[in-house]
This record gives C-alpha cells, structure tokens and sequence, in this order.
C-alpha cells in the first residue's frame, strides 16, 4: 500500500514538473513571433525553370535512345564478330559517357534551381518578417500561407 502511494505521488510530481517545464519552454517565443508557410511542391511545380529543364531532359533522353537503335543497327549489321564485339564495347563506353554527362547536367541544374527557390524563399520571409518559414507538408495548422507569392516570385 505504502509503495503505490509512493509510486503514484512520484507519477503526479513528475507530471507536474513537465507541465512546469513545458509552460516555462513556450514562455520564451515572444508574442510578435510571424511564422509562415509555403507548399514547396507547388512552387516546384509552377516553376518555368523546372519545366524547362524536364523538358530538356527528355529530349536528352529521346537523343539517347536514338543512340541505342543507331549502335545496335550498326552492331548487327556487322559481320565480323572480331569487329561486333570492338564496335560493341565502343558503344557500351559512349552510352556510358553521354549518359554520365546527362545525369551530371541535370544535378547540377537541378542544385542551381533549388538554390534559387530557396533564395526566393528567404527574400520573401525576409520582406514580410517572418521569423520562421516552414514546408507546408509539415504544419498540420497555423502560419501564413505565402506560397502564392514565392510561386510568382519563381517564374
């Protein structure tokens, strides 16, 4: 008997001291604090830059495989197995090259277009004093919605 008191006098102390410390925590934000948000993939996707670069990417792609049929008609069309397996490792490295090249291009691009988003980003919680910006996936409630004018910022 005496340990269940004990134990349930320890349970409310403890309760009692992460209310304190939990109250004393949120104390500190001061009233004048401005949040904002911002849904990232909707700016992403407004984006010309993005719609861009997507649309140059799948001409690089439409290049590639127009690459592929080329070397594979030009292998069968050899008949010299010598001069096929030459011709098919000349390839193999090329489409390896064009396609490293491609991928390199493209993370290099997409780098300098989130650094620009994110720029724009800071600019506009910078203009309208926001304290905080957040991705709106991640607040289930609350700030100011300023994706309207990122987006607009953006294009």
């Amino acid at each position: 008997m005496k340990n269940s008191i004990k134990l349930v006098s320890v349970a409310a102390l403890s309760l009692l001291i992460g209310l304190s410390v939990s109250n004393f925590a949120v104390s500190d934000v001061p009233s004048n604090y401005k949040v904002a948000v911002v849904d990232v993939p909707k700016v992403v996707n407004s984006s010309k830059q993005v719609s861009a670069l997507k649309a140059e990417q799948k001409q690089k792609v439409a290049d590639l495989t127009n690459f592929v049929k080329t070397a594979k008609a030009n292998i069968a069309n050899e008949k010299d197995a010598t001069k096929k397996k030459a011709l098919e490792a000349k390839y193999t490295k090329e489409l390896a090259a064009k396609k490293s090249a491609i991928e390199k291009d493209y993370a290099k691009k997409l780098l300098a277009i989130d650094k620009s988003i994110s720029n724009v980003i800071q600019a506009k919680a910078k203009e309208g004093n926001y304290n905080l910006v957040l991705s709106k996936g991640v607040v289930l409630s609350g700030g100011v919605d300023i994706t309207s004018s990122v987006a607009a910022a953006v294009k």
